[in-house]
């Protein structure tokens, strides 16, 4: 009946949990153990399982895991910091070595989705693009890559950027960005008319950046919320970072806050260290979808990070000043759940019928392993684990001989 049982698991609030395979995907969930006959059984020895995390914001273009450790430079401005990562990147070791280390990394972490924005300007073409694309083939089946086609650069400001990422588009970025279109281009309303105007022409999502502080800030979300509803985007329209929501009364919050659930964008945040950032808790209770990822990690924007979305939960609720139960479940729902929905990937999640994709975990239960973050993990993609033999050993049976799992350190 089934082809493989995972037995003396715990869920997320610690209660007994057996899940079954069969061609790849859950056949049963629950607390009771099925009826097994002659499946492989895997005992999981009452550790937690997790559904697979979804990085909602990433860079692999840009990372310096995979080649050597460089000092951060300080900088006065955004375009002094752009020209010092041209710089390091031109000296660094191909894009294709270094998506590739860090999608690996991240994967042994238990990440089997992202969103990675990849840099697309008149100086750059599509090549980053195009070398992302290929590191994606790779992984393929293991960790799921939505792509954006991201204008670092500006986009009016740039000129050529908007037939560059026309061509993206076409070319295959599910995704177009842009990036603080007053402060950067200038020009609000003639980054927002180019970049809905693809999203419209070619059927692809829309993923802003938007640093813009304080009131100027929230006068882009009425913007981008307005075309959002205008264009029928609903669901399609992300806002990355969105700093304003953190620097503003909380009664502006929520006025802004409607405009966007009713409009359908999302608030992706990755709470970072030395900024205010949206309020969570406010924006979810609004009806906004809020969502996080990594952002950039060991590259010329920070030194921090190292891909592991159960530590980026973690920070958000450090940083959220999230304590309870409810409040650290949350954050991981951030980090998994809501990332998938934005996404868009199906069949995902601990269900009946979805893949049998999951990680394992040491702790009592899920509020505790976001506020520990735990190393030691096994991941189990479409009912298989994912082997690294640096990383992890396993070992199953037929019913009557069952085996547990070895857990290693996967950092």
């Amino acid at each position: 009946m089934f082809d493989r049982v995972f037995i003396n698991a715990i869920d997320a609030h610690g209660n007994p949990l057996n899940l079954a395979v069969k061609d790849g995907r859950f056949a049963s969930i629950g607390a009771q153990c099925p009826h097994t006959g002659d499946a492989d059984i895997v005992d999981l020895e009452g550790h937690l399982v997790l559904p697979g995390f979804v990085d909602g914001h990433i860079h692999l273009d840009k990372s310096f895991v995979g080649d050597r450790w460089r000092p951060h430079r300080s900088v006065a401005s955004l375009r002094e910091r752009l020209a010092v990562e041209k710089q390091e990147l031109a000296g660094a070791r191909p894009i294709a070595e270094r998506a590739d280390a860090l999608i690996r990394q991240a994967a042994s972490f238990g990440t089997i989705a992202m969103r990675s924005h990849v840099d697309v300007d008149a100086t750059t073409g599509l090549a980053n693009l195009h070398t992302v694309m290929e590191a994606r083939e790779k992984w393929r089946g293991l960790v799921d890559i939505e792509l954006v086609a991201f204008p670092q650069a500006g986009v009016v400001s740039c000129p050529g950027t908007a037939d560059i990422l026309d061509a993206a588009a076409r070319e295959g970025a599910h995704v177009v960005g842009g990036i603080d279109p007053a402060t950067l281009d200038g020009d609000a309303d003639g980054q927002l008319d180019i970049v809905f105007g693809l999203a419209e022409k070619r059927g692809v999502k829309i993923d802003m950046h938007l640093h813009e502080p304080d009131q100027q800030g929230i006068d882009q979300l009425y913007r981008i919320a307005a075309r959002t509803k205008a264009s029928g985007l609903h669901g399609r329209v992300n806002v990355s970072h969105a700093y304003a929501l953190g620097d503003v009364a909380p009664a502006v919050v929520d006025h802004v806050a409607s405009a966007l659930a009713d409009a359908g964008v999302s608030i992706m945040t990755n709470a970072p260290g030395d900024r205010a950032f949206p309020p969570i808790l406010r924006l979810r209770a609004a009806g906004v979808r809020v969502f996080t990822g990594n952002d950039n990690i060991q590259d010329a924007w920070w030194p921090y990070g190292n891909g592991d979305m159960l530590q980026r939960a973690m920070l958000i609720g450090y940083r959220s000043g999230f304590y309870t139960d409810d409040e650290l479940l949350v954050a991981l729902d951030m980090a998994t759940d809501a990332g998938a929905a934005v996404l868009g990937i199906d069949a995902y999640g601990l269900k009946a019928g979805n893949d049998a994709t999951f990680v394992v975990v040491e702790a009592p239960n899920a509020a505790a392993a976001v506020a520990a973050v735990p190393a030691k993990r096994v991941i189990v993609r479409g009912g298989a684990f994912w082997s690294d033999s640096s990383r992890m050993s396993f070992a199953s049976g037929k019913a009557g001989h069952q085996h547990g799992v070895d857990f290693a350190t996967t950092a």
